[in-house]
């Protein structure tokens, strides 16, 4: 059967008229389903069954529609000849069965009706049955919308808490309300739940339910949902929404008010937030007051953040400190509560440091150094010197053998452990005084005459001392605490040889002096005069020089006594013609000291020669 399966009952009906029943019957029977579920849009399939006895065939079949006006239209007539459709608005649509089962497709709510089959069997006469086609289109899940405002525990009427509507359905539902998953019910001048059924021009059915039920406290916890009933085939189908919540107004019964951070860890310096909150819907009006030392309630509401219930401190101090209010107002019913909370600001003050003793402090001195400070919590103390170093705990340091570089800024640091980042700190300045000490001089200082020197003197005193030079120049100075120093450019003269400079450095407690001494450098003395070590040198060097200008006169003039060195011009013009061969060397040997090679070769010959000759040489080597 299309569109759906046959209920059982009407199978084990069929079964038995087929296998028992109709095998014992003596006349022609016709058994049809008497209902047939088809969702539209689908295909509907109805079967005629028929039993004749014998075994006989049947004449004809034929199958017909009963239209409004109860109206039998003819469909189909079936003979052994062959299968004639008649001519209805159901032959586009329309198929029948090799069993002779009629189809009906694109199922249209406009094909509720009732078709028949009949079948004749000649001698056995005619028999015929109906079946009832249902058309069904399941609806849309349902949609729900919850109530757009806010719905008051205190409304005077019975408020709506929300809207069902469901679509597109046949034959129409119907809509049942749930809260936390119960069904709700009617109750009078309680629980309403109206309904609307619209019929849509396209025949199916939109239905829609409004809730209307009174709220409490606890509903704004609850959900909400409708469900959509339907039949099919037999049995009831459900569709349900989705779950819902409402905005329920309700006063406040509880306020809290807290202090962020937390009151116990708050110091001087920080920014404090109170929090006001209250369980009601809406938030109720919020102010806040502060009592003063008359137990007097200031108002500090212009201060808060509005509509919020948040009242920001800046930089506190221990003037915060104090009780402080927060008051609820709730206009639904203009009930009122209001909380307390006290603010604790912690703070460290009054923190002063003492010196023992605090007479004026020398060198090899000692002396104690003392720390004190106020706070509501507890302290510790730590000492750290100008340049950050730990010196110690507790709120004594002590400090033995001064010198004058303890001269400087100690600091004791106040701490309050139990108060993260609560602290502070003060500094005192150990001033250890005594007369100027030089600790670094330039002396000896080598020098050269006439250059340019620098001079150099660094002392040590408190109070801070002055430098000054006993010769002129140009002076640098540089001061730094309990530090001079003094840097003079001077010119090295036959005056500062002989006397030297003091540097002098002086203050109210007294004077120190130092001399430098100046040492000219032989090593580097401009007019020295050569040495007997050097004197020997260079007679040694003059002596090898002329032995060697001695041997080369020789061997020229060995090479003139055997012809191989052409004297005079014409021996010049040879030499020096472009024709000359090519392999030949030539050694042009010129002197622009003639009288100095006139004695250097008078002295290795042995005989004076012509000044004209001894200008211009020329060797001619061949091989």
């Amino acid at each position: 059967m299309a569109g759906g399966r046959r209920p059982a009952g009407l199978a084990l009906g069929w079964g038995c008229c087929l296998l028992l029943c109709c095998a014992a019957a003596s006349k022609l029977e016709i058994s049809m389903p008497p209902v047939v579920e088809v969702e539209m849009g689908g295909t509907a399939r109805i079967e005629c069954n028929f039993y004749i006895p014998e075994n006989a065939s049947y004449t004809y079949i034929d199958w017909f529609y009963v239209d409004r006006s109860n109206r039998q239209v003819r469909l189909y007539h079936v003979t052994a000849n062959g299968v004639l459709q008649d001519d209805t608005d159901y032959k586009e649509r329309l198929s029948l069965g090799q069993d002779k089962a009629l189809s009906l497709s694109a199922v249209t709510l406009q094909d509720a009706r009732i078709f028949m089959c009949q079948v004749g069997a000649g001698s056995y006469g005619v028999g015929e049955n109906s079946t009832q086609l249902s058309v069904y289109k399941v609806p849309s899940t349902p949609e729900i919308e919850p109530h757009s405002g806010g719905i008051s525990v205190h409304s005077s009427e019975i408020p709506e808490i929300a809207k069902c509507v469901s679509k597109n359905s046949f034959p129409p539902p119907n809509i049942t309300w749930h809260k936390n998953g119960q069904q709700l019910h009617a109750q009078e001048n309680q629980v309403t739940m109206p309904s609307t059924l619209t019929r849509e021009s396209s025949g199916l059915y939109t239905v829609s339910s409004a809730l209307y039920a009174p709220v409490t406290r606890q509903d704004r916890h609850s959900r909400y949902h409708c469900t959509v009933h339907y039949w099919l085939q037999g049995q009831r189908r459900a569709l349900d929404s989705r779950g819902v919540t409402v905005n329920i107004f309700y006063p406040a019964e509880h306020l809290k008010l807290q202090v962020v951070p937390s009151s116990t860890l708050v110091k001087e310096g920080d920014n404090v937030t109170l929090v006001c909150e209250a369980d009601g819907n809406p938030q109720p009006v919020f102010s806040f007051f502060k009592k003063n030392q008359l137990d007097e309630w200031q108002d500090l509401t212009s201060l808060a953040e509005p509509d919020t219930g948040v009242l920001k401190l800046h930089d506190v101090d221990k003037s915060s400190n104090g009780t402080y209010r927060c008051q609820s107002l709730d206009l639904d019913d203009m009930s009122q509560i209001e909380e307390e909370v006290d603010l604790v600001v912690n703070y460290i003050e009054g923190v002063r440091v003492k010196m023992e003793p605090s007479s004026t402090l020398r060198e090899g001195d000692s002396v104690t150094l003392s720390c004190d400070a106020h706070s509501p919590v507890g302290l510790k103390y730590q000492w750290r010197d100008e340049e950050g170093t730990k010196l110690g705990d507790g709120n004594q340091l002590f400090l033995s053998n001064l010198t004058f570089e303890t001269s400087k800024n100690f600091s004791c640091k106040v701490m309050a452990p139990s108060v993260p980042g609560l602290e502070q700190s003060k500094k005192v300045f150990v001033a250890v005084e005594g007369k100027p000490r030089i600790v670094a001089i330039s002396s000896p200082l080598h020098v050269r005459q006439d250059e340019l020197v620098n001079l150099t003197c660094k002392a040590i005193a408190f109070p801070p001392p002055t430098l000054q030079w006993s010769i002129n120049g140009t002076a640098h100075e540089y001061a730094d605490k309990q530090h001079i120093a003094s840097n003079l450019t001077v010119r090295v003269s036959h005056e500062l040889l002989r006397a030297g400079a003091m540097c002098r450095v002086s203050n109210r407690l007294g004077v120190s002096e130092k001399h430098i001494q100046l040492v000219v450098d032989d090593s580097i003395r401009k007019d020295q005069k050569p040495t007997a070590e050097s004197q020997g040198v260079i007679i040694v060097a003059i002596i090898v020089a002329i032995l060697v200008v001695a041997v080369l006169g020789a061997v020229i003039y060995f090479l003139h006594k055997k012809g191989k060195i052409p004297c005079g011009r014409a021996g010049k013009q040879d030499i020096t013609k472009p024709e000359a061969r090519k392999d030949k060397i030539v050694v042009e040997v010129k002197s622009d000291k003639l009288s100095e090679e006139a004695g250097l070769l008078q002295g290795a010959n042995g005989e004076k020669r012509a000044a004209a000759d001894q200008s211009e040489k020329y060797i001619d080597l061949r091989n």
